[in-house]
């Protein structure tokens, strides 16, 4: 696999509001877990579309990894032109942040907000361009993911793409097995 997508919940999505809270630190662990066993398998591209969240928390684990892996690239393509004008100042940063240091990025639509057919299209662009979905999405709790996942779905279905998924079970092990490493450490 040479490019991966990664795409999931935004932060409102998951109740997060603020890069502090500690669930930020689980979803970008699971993330990171996942790129680098990508990254035996040869992968070389990360994909995100930039949205708040996981995508946003992939793209920081993204450059992080660079440090060691200076071969990983980093793709941001947002569906439309000043996706990011409406957000407040601090997540306008953390965006402006990670396409600051992103290999690529572009838009798939040359315009502003239209319509929702522009996030369609992003999803189909970035599906026709990966080898790989990693997918932060629990069936158990639906949202917005749930388009692209039924898209990933089907061509993971034909043999055109690899889906992997981060459940809120997987979560949860991470959680635990940190909370567990932090009493050992403690107990140090």
């Amino acid at each position: 696999m040479k490019i991966l997508t990664v795409t999931g919940y935004r932060a409102q999505e998951l109740g997060i509001f603020n890069q502090k809270d500690p669930a930020v630190q689980i979803i970008k662990k699971a993330i990171r877990q996942a790129i680098l066993q990508k990254l035996d398998e040869g992968l070389e591209w990360v994909l995100i579309s930039g949205q708040l969240g996981v995508e946003l928390w992939a793209g920081e684990v993204v450059i992080e990894l660079k440090h060691d892996y200076p071969e990983l690239k980093l793709g941001v393509i947002t569906a439309f032109q000043d996706m990011e004008s409406k957000w407040n100042e601090a997540n306008q940063q953390l965006f402006h942040m990670i396409i600051s240091q992103a290999d690529f990025y572009d838009s798939v639509s040359r315009k502003p907000y239209e319509n929702p057919s522009q996030f369609r299209n992003r999803d189909l662009f970035l599906l026709q361009k990966s080898d790989g979905l990693l997918l932060v999405y629990d069936p158990e709790n639906e949202g917005s993911p749930k388009y692209i996942k039924e898209m990933a779905e089907s061509a993971a279905a034909n043999g055109q793409l690899e889906l992997t998924h981060i459940t809120f079970q997987d979560l949860q092990w991470i959680a635990e097995e940190t909370a567990l490493d932090q009493e050992f450490h403690d107990a140090d």
